[in-house]
């Protein structure tokens, strides 16, 4: 067997993980979710012209100059993610609630009101955002009337590199019988989950993590009519996946020669974690007093990132096997992969914002950003050759539109918002467009505020139960229900 080689080397490829990597893997890193203070987010983030909230400079890093005074603010979110999945026929439901601090920044204002300079205000903030909330839980269940799991552990022998990562997943798979040389091909395996279809298989996923981001922020005004500004970004990012794939089959047992396995468990933990860096410029010019246009860029986020990855692997109920093996198990070392490079598309976003006197607003942000443009990177380009080239192909330019309106009634304001986002795919059957809605209420007690908001969003996309070996997938249509409180002071 490969197991002296396996203890040798196991530390010392990363190849083998490209395997393991999909496009999802990267989007989870550059599609980001619309996270923020209470205001932001009941506008649904159509902020890019408005300014003055402190998670609206992730939009234009020159609406910091819209304060008045130095001004802070802290958010509180609950995030509820709500899956409903279909898999050959078969729906589940699970939900998952979290509560966490998501935002917290201040930002402060220098005039100049000496008259000497046409440049006479600056701001400077800093502020953090969590960008996104990876908390999650998924089930779903089914017959499939084609494919085994085993086909991925035959496709690890048959099809992928010599490395240690893929002889692990062999010697997995040979040591609980799920695979054994092919009677008449050398160098070939065959799976011993026996032939026929109707392959019960359940697959539970709970995910653990965020991404965050740390800006630090300058902007300045030119006669109170143009305003610029630009955004440092530190993002750090820690991300858990587990995953249990379970799978049983009643199908006629194979020839007495060759071993039946009847019940199959994979396990698996696969831990991201790292940080990156990017920035942003804005611009707001101010028409009258009550039009004002806005336009940014994002620039790419570049991450440094590290996977950690344990898998075991159980089977049971197996035939033909000798006396004592009807069970077995094999269990991984942590995989510890060399430090890996993303980078990220960059985004430009329009915008424009209509002040109603001094009452109310009503604003619109487009955004563009082509995901083709995503890209891995190691020490060894040719490790990531393949899957870059499949996230060129089959990725696109999306566009997003958000749309928010507020108007005050005394020390009140009331919000409502919209937000459309394409899918980032070429064919939106694999990731479906997002729609969303939002509403909020505020309250003014003079130096402080108060802010809460309700948004809505509903997405739907395919979930593969496994890496490679079998192309089912099951059908979850995700919605988030987001609650967010924030309380902001003038100082």
């Amino acid at each position: 067997m490969k197991k002296i080689f396996l203890g040798i080397a196991l530390n010392l490829s990363f190849f083998s993980i490209a395997q393991e990597m999909t496009t999802n893997d990267a989007l989870r890193y550059a599609v980001e979710n619309m996270n923020g203070t209470a205001r932001f987010r009941g506008m649904s983030g159509a902020f890019g012209a408005v300014g003055g909230d402190l998670s609206a400079i992730n939009i234009n890093p020159a609406g910091s100059l819209f304060f008045n005074n130095n001004f802070a603010s802290a958010s509180v979110s609950s995030f509820n993610n709500s899956n409903n999945a279909n898999y050959f026929g078969t729906k589940n439901k699970e939900n998952f609630s979290t509560l966490d601090l998501n935002q917290i920044g201040a930002v402060l204002v220098f005039n100049d009101t000496s008259g000497k300079s046409e440049w006479n205000k600056i701001s400077v903030a800093l502020n953090y955002d969590n960008t996104n909330n990876f908390d999650n839980r998924l089930f779903t269940s089914g017959i499939n009337p084609f494919n085994s799991i085993s086909n991925y552990f035959v496709d690890q022998a048959n099809f992928f590199a010599d490395t240690p990562f893929n002889d692990y997943q062999f010697d997995m798979a040979f040591e609980t019988y799920i695979i054994d040389p092919h009677p008449t091909t050398p160098n070939q395996y065959v799976s011993n989950v026996s032939p026929g279809g109707n392959y019960y298989q359940d697959y539970f996923a709970t995910s653990n993590g965020y991404n965050g981001k740390l800006t630090a922020n300058v902007a300045t005004s030119y006669k109170d009519k143009l305003f610029l500004g630009i955004n440092l970004n530190a993002h750090f990012t820690d991300y858990v996946l587990t995953t249990s794939l379970y799978e049983n089959n009643d199908n006629p047992e194979n020839p007495s020669t060759q071993p039946t396995v009847r019940n199959i468990v994979f396990d698996n933990q696969l831990s991201t974690y790292g940080s990156g860096f990017s920035f942003n410029l804005g611009a707001i010019y101010k028409i009258n007093e009550s039009l004002r246009l806005g336009a940014s860029y994002e620039s790419p986020t570049w991450y440094n990132l590290n996977d950690e990855l344990v898998q075991d692997l159980y089977t049971y109920g197996n035939v033909n096997v000798p006396s004592g093996d009807e069970s077995r198990y094999y269990g991984s070392p942590v995989f510890v992969f060399p430090t890996y490079r993303l980078r990220t598309p960059s985004k430009i976003t329009g915008s424009a914002a209509y002040i109603i006197n001094k009452k109310g607003l009503i604003s619109i942000d487009v955004a563009t950003k082509d995901y083709s443009n995503i890209e891995y990177k190691n020490t060894n380009q040719n490790n990531f050759r393949d899957l870059n080239s499949q996230m060129s192909t089959e990725l696109k330019n999306a566009y997003e539109i958000r749309i928010g309106g507020e108007y005050k009634i005394k020390q009140w304001s009331l919000r409502g918002g919209y937000r459309f986002e394409e899918s980032p795919y070429e064919t939106g059957d694999i990731i479906g467009d997002l729609t969303g809605y939002s509403a909020g209420v505020g309250y003014n007690f003079g130096e402080s505020k108060l802010d809460l908001s309700y948004a809505n969003s509903h997405r739907n996309y395919d979930q593969n139960i496994i890496s490679s070996g079998m192309t089912d997938t099951a059908r979850i249509r995700n919605v988030q229900n987001n609650v967010t409180l924030t309380y902001s002071i003038n100082f």
